[in-house]
């Protein structure tokens, strides 16, 4: 039986500038916000754009990246997975849920339209992948024992 598929591609214009914070423990964290569109037609049959907005966390590296390169309308392609957090608010005691994307990788692929001047601005020509997991190295993989001749082709 299997176990079950979580996973998310998102393509979107970034909604404002991420909040960057720091864990106790010193990991960086970056959250923000990111519209995609979708045309619909509405009950009179013309067509309309219907935007969602989704909230993004990511960690580490990829969070870094964020501070550095993405800013209000920066469009990304993004891949993650959908996780929920639950907490008691204090003040009224409800159990509060928020449901968001957890950032495994981001695909910068420009700014927002009109151009900015200074940091962050990309054009649609420079694209910039991060991954946030971490590739296995060579020497995870030098006691396998596969040489040339097991290969068939």
């Amino acid at each position: 039986m299997a176990k079950g598929i979580n996973k998310v591609l998102l393509l979107g214009n970034v909604g404002k500038d991420p909040e960057i914070r720091s864990t106790a423990g010193g990991m960086t964290v970056a959250s923000f916000t990111l519209a995609t569109a979708d045309r619909q037609k509405d009950a009179q049959g013309n067509w309309a754009d219907k935007t969602e907005w989704h909230n993004l966390v990511c960690f580490q590296r990829t969070a870094e990246v964020v501070r550095d390169y993405v800013k209000k309308g920066t469009q990304l392609f993004i891949e993650g997975k959908i996780q929920t957090r639950s907490w008691d608010d204090k003040e009224s005691g409800q159990k509060r849920y928020k449901t968001e994307i957890l950032v495994n990788e981001l695909t910068l692929l420009g700014s927002k339209s009109g151009g900015e001047s200074g940091g962050g601005g990309y054009s649609k020509s420079n694209t910039a992948s991060y991954d946030q997991r971490t590739p296995a190295s060579q020497s995870d993989y030098a006691d396998v024992g596969i040489t040339d001749d097991d290969i068939p082709f």
